[in-house]
């Protein structure tokens, strides 16, 4: 690939940027590309100023007013347009676009303008469980910003299905795992001791997520409290922001913290800490996800996984041998495998994690992915 060409990364939040793509973005400015990120800005954004990303003049950054799960017309086609806007203004050479607003919008402006598009789906979020006419609506959206795009890049087959079924796809499209996880960021952590959840030491849980209810928060919920009345010796952990629409969570969080039941971290800048000190991870996501990172990144830190059997995170596990698959919404099967969890001898609990660190490492290095956006860019900018 040729240095010079203006690669721009279009999303709608700063952990998108600094969790999932600063290595492609690291590569891209490696091989002499400048780089622009449209992005919201946040917290995330400190972090990378520490790193000195932000002072390197290939470097450019825009800050558009997204409003992510918001459903005003108008401020969409705001967004539209000062997509359209910036795009004009730097002429980049590729658009690659992340998220659901970004990927329809972003899109749409590019193809437009007539600048090449890798689309890359992480899901399509809560579209699934939406009532039957607004998901046609949001699908035919999607359907509009990917039929002229030049690349789609799927992070699970479910998600490529589905996008074949509503005729989505009229181009190239290529299925990768995920965004990847960095398994030299995300090492091999010591296992911690544990007990039984009635005796010995403290056996530990982790959510990491946004605290929303298709995230399956509620499920996480109620099984602690069962799990709690029978194996008081456990730790039920939640770590992440309170979506703004779902913020009546804040008081309820209070209360369950109050009663020992599950202690709400707050979002944290670094999770691996957390997820250092923990023995599994629950995730009891129903969302439309592509594929979950922080599976990924508590199975590469040898961390045993429990989570649902949608699409996105089933994949990242392998049954009885790195963690435990249950019904999406079946909270009585869930408290069983917490169960099971908790039946084990630690000796085994701490092989499953190191099985399950082997399989991310294998499957799922953010370096596949990488190479995979590099070559598809290198390609269509000759």
């Amino acid at each position: 690939m040729k240095g010079g060409h203006l690669i721009a990364l279009m999303t709608n939040n700063d952990d998108d940027i600094y969790c999932f793509r600063l290595e492609l973005i690291q590569r891209l400015l490696e091989k002499g590309c400048r780089v622009l990120i449209s992005c919201p800005d946040g917290p995330k954004f400190e972090v990378m100023e520490a790193s000195g990303l932000k002072k390197n003049r290939d470097f450019i950054y825009d800050n558009p007013n997204i409003d992510r799960r918001g459903t005003n017309i108008f401020r969409d086609m705001k967004l539209l347009l000062h997509y359209r806007n910036l795009l004009i203004k730097y002429k980049p050479s590729i658009v690659l676009t992340y998220t659901a607003k970004p990927n329809v919008y972003a899109s749409v402006a590019a193809h437009h303008l007539h600048i090449p598009v890798i689309n890359n789906v992480t899901g399509f979020g809560s579209v699934v469980n939406e009532n039957r006419l607004k998901r046609t609506f949001i699908l035919w959206l999607f359907k509009k910003a990917y039929s002229k795009s030049s690349c789609i890049m799927f992070q699970n087959s479910a998600n490529m299905a589905l996008a074949k079924k509503y005729g989505m796809i009229r181009g190239r499209y290529v299925l990768i795992p995920g965004s990847g996880v960095n398994i030299k960021r995300f090492m091999l952590q010591e296992y911690p001791s544990g007990g039984n959840g009635i005796d010995g030491e403290k056996v530990i849980f982790n959510y990491i997520g946004r605290v929303l209810h298709d995230k399956g928060i509620e499920d996480y919920i109620v099984a602690a409290k069962r799990i709690k009345s029978k194996y008081p010796n456990t730790e039920f952990n939640i770590l992440g922001f309170i979506e703004p629409t779902e913020n009546y969570y804040e008081k309820k969080l209070e209360e369950l913290k109050k009663d020992n039941i599950v202690i709400y971290r707050g979002a944290q800048k670094d999770v691996i800490p957390w997820i250092k000190r923990s023995h599994a991870i629950i995730h009891p996501s129903t969302y439309g996800e592509g594929m979950s990172n922080v599976l990924l990144e508590s199975a590469s830190s040898g961390r045993v996984i429990i989570t649902t059997d949608n699409p996105g995170c089933k994949e990242t596990v392998i049954e009885g041998m790195t963690g435990f698959i249950y019904q999406g919404g079946n909270v009585e099967e869930l408290v069983e495998k917490i169960e099971q969890f908790l039946g084990l001898k630690n000796d085994i609990r701490r092989a499953m994690g190191e099985c399950g660190r082997r399989y991310a490492a294998e499957n799922f290095s953010r370096e596949l992915v990488v190479n995979a956006y590099i070559n598809m860019i290198a390609e269509l900018i000759g």
